[in-house]
């Protein structure tokens, strides 16, 4: 027969190995073998890809290896690492003992015109005390494994927050590109249509022409010119909006691009993968899966609450009393367990539990959604690069055409051949296509951005170790088979 002191500490051991609640099991969903317009061809580790480099851009390289090491949103995002590290400590530290030590000293006594004196006394003492709750149920190991969950989000978040910052950046500086490419072209043209202005006031002098070409003429030089400082302020803003990211002022941004440049141009195709790569590439999918592993822990955290609880608690009291008239010393202390024992509390613990079931259910919801999103992301941003091309080449050839009108229109005016109408139709439809053109490829360059973006390139900095130094598990998924 097995005595009660050796089976004791046996069903401690037991019962130290119980953990309430379902354990977290990486979710599944069934996802397409490739996307609509992607091939089938998986992708590997594109986090260190540097997309932005394709452009040939060096200012935009120069700026984008700036914010990544300087953007306050990155900051902010590092900084809540270090609260979710600390999350972790606090989760565990109710299951682990407690030892709180205090001491005191007091000095007593009385003085006044009574003939009877209290003589002066001297106290000391101290208390020890330890108290361990028994973690029988897991209740702190499942909070425990909520904060690392938590955790693994928070550096799967800064690393979104990355991507987040290069988009922003990215597509600021091709905005400001494409308005200082918009006010190039209103000044060229402004050029052209004073030389046009010049030429019918001089036909008007030589009598082939009539006032009303000259009014004409007129006003379309001074449209040309009520249209550059909208562009100039638009590229402004994007430029301050640049400063903002890099956490720089306004004035050294604008220097540096103030001599103009090139709209960015990407040619080429990227390899955007199957959607199973986007579980492991996209950090915000990585960070719903976690936060779901941190909600399903949390059920375990809440049915611990409804079993008994044992604390093991103990003090120890020494006092040393000095006077005299007599000294001495003495020390007190106590050991024993305590059971709470949850009987009825108006249905609160059962309702945590259920409340905990729900949450863990919204984020399988919002782990779903967050992949669908992605997916959508990509077929969104492919079908556009894929055809963003075919834009950008036939208004190129739509402006060739138009500037060979102009000149044709042109020359025929000066010979008498034509009206001024025609010139000024001309120089209309070669302004109207430029911009066109300009516009055309500063969104197949926020396309090029997008696609980058939506697989999750890019948000590792050159040279340097991904922040994720625990990263979240791979989740599993279900590839319907392609037909």
């Amino acid at each position: 027969m097995v005595s009660i002191r050796t089976a004791a500490p046996a069903l401690l051991l037991v019962l130290a190995g119980c953990v309430s609640g379902p354990d977290h099991k990486p979710p599944e969903m069934p996802l397409p073998a490739k996307f609509s317009e992607g091939g089938t061809k998986a992708n590997g580790d594109i986090a260190g890809s540097q997309w932005w480099t394709a452009f040939g851009d060096s200012k935009l390289n120069a700026f984008a290896a700036q914010g990544l090491a300087q953007n306050l949103n990155i900051q902010q995002s590092l900084e809540r690492i270090n609260q979710a590290e600390a999350a972790v400590v606090t989760a565990g530290a109710g299951g682990l003992p407690s030892l709180t030590v205090a001491g005191d000293h007091t000095t007593s006594g009385q003085k006044g015109s009574l003939r009877t004196q209290t003589e002066t006394r001297n106290s000391t003492g101290g208390t020890a005390s330890v108290s361990w709750l028994l973690d029988l149920w897991g209740q702190y190991r499942r909070a425990t494994e909520s904060a690392n969950a938590s955790l693994d989000a928070a550096y799967s978040n800064v690393d979104t927050a990355r991507l987040t910052y290069l988009q922003d950046l990215a597509t600021s500086y091709v905005n400001a590109r494409y308005y200082q490419a918009l006010v190039a072209i209103a000044r060229e043209n402004l050029k052209s249509r004073r030389d046009t202005l010049s030429l019918t006031k001089f036909q008007l002098e030589a009598g082939a022409a009539s006032r009303l070409d000259v009014v004409q003429a007129e006003g379309l030089v001074n449209s040309t010119l009520s249209t550059i400082p909208g562009f100039e302020i638009s590229y402004r803003q994007a430029v301050h909006h640049i400063a903002t990211l890099l956490n720089v002022p306004s004035s050294t941004i604008i220097a540096q691009m103030q001599g103009g440049g090139s709209q960015p141009v990407f040619r080429g195709s990227v390899r955007t993968g199957v959607p199973a790569d986007l579980i492991r590439n996209r950090p915000d999918i990585r960070a719903a899966e976690r936060n779901l592993a941190a909600a399903t822990a949390q059920i375990g955290v809440a049915e611990a609450k409804l079993f008994p609880s044992i604390t093991l608690s103990g003090a120890i009291s020494p006092s040393y009393i000095h006077s005299p008239s007599a000294s001495g010393s003495l020390t007190s202390w106590s050991f024993g367990p305590a059971l709470n024992l949850p009987i009825f509390d108006g249905g609160t613990l059962r309702a945590g539990v259920k409340s905990a079931e729900s949450s863990s259910r919204e984020q399988y919801i919002v782990w779903q959604q967050t992949v669908r999103t992605a997916i959508q992301d990509v077929e969104n941003a492919l079908s556009a690069v894929t055809r963003d091309a075919q834009t950008v080449a036939a208004l190129h050839a739509q402006v060739k055409s138009y500037q060979e009108a102009l000149q044709l229109s042109t020359a025929s005016y000066k010979d008498g051949a034509s009206s001024l109408l025609d010139v000024l139709d001309a120089q209309r439809n070669v302004t109207s296509a430029q911009q066109s053109l300009a516009q055309a490829v500063q969104q197949s360059a926020i396309d090029y951005i997008s696609l980058n973006v939506a697989i999750g390139a890019g948000y590792v900095p050159a040279g340097k170790a991904t922040v994720a130094a625990a990263p979240a598990k791979v989740v599993k998924v279900a590839a319907k088979k392609a037909n």
